[in-house]
């Protein structure tokens, strides 16, 4: 009797029990995944930068005072990075349960740098704080001094 003879070689069988092994890698591709990534990275430091950089226009609360008739008096400073351009304030006051007692818009005209505005809030309470709810360079038309008013 004749001993038989394998019909595949011992390296087959590995191969078909475990895989070959995978092709290196050349170094063209590295480099090209290196670009991608840096491109990647700029590309989210640049949209952090402008969603987390400064704010084109800062706010600052500087005195309250309370008034008759639940009413307050707030003066604010806007400070803008724009000054040839309008901006329209929301000023709001706050009653003593926490809850928001009225509301403005506050148009503050081409100007200076940094301006100081005061102006009277009324409010549904006695109200107790007053602050600046935040601004834009998105002015309604309804605020725009070049329309006559109305009513």
């Amino acid at each position: 009797m004749t001993a038989p003879t394998p019909t595949t070689e011992p390296t087959d069988k590995l191969a078909q029990r475990y895989g070959t092994r995978p092709r290196r890698t050349s170094r063209r591709a590295y480099w090209l995944l290196g670009a991608v990534a840096l491109l990647f990275g700029a590309a989210i430091a640049w949209v952090g930068y402008v969603n987390l950089g400064s704010a084109p226009i800062e706010t600052q609360a500087t005195t309250f005072d309370n008034l008759p008739d639940n009413g307050m008096r707030l003066t604010f400073e806007v400070t803008r990075d724009s000054p040839e351009r309008d901006v329209v304030c929301i000023v709001r006051v706050r009653v003593l349960d926490g809850s928001e007692g009225g509301r403005k818009e506050v148009l503050v005209p081409a100007g200076r740098e940094s301006t100081r505005v005061t102006t009277d809030i009324r409010s549904v309470a006695e109200p107790v704080t007053a602050d600046v709810f935040g601004c834009s360079y998105q002015v309604p038309t309804y605020l725009s001094t070049d329309l006559p008013p109305s009513g």
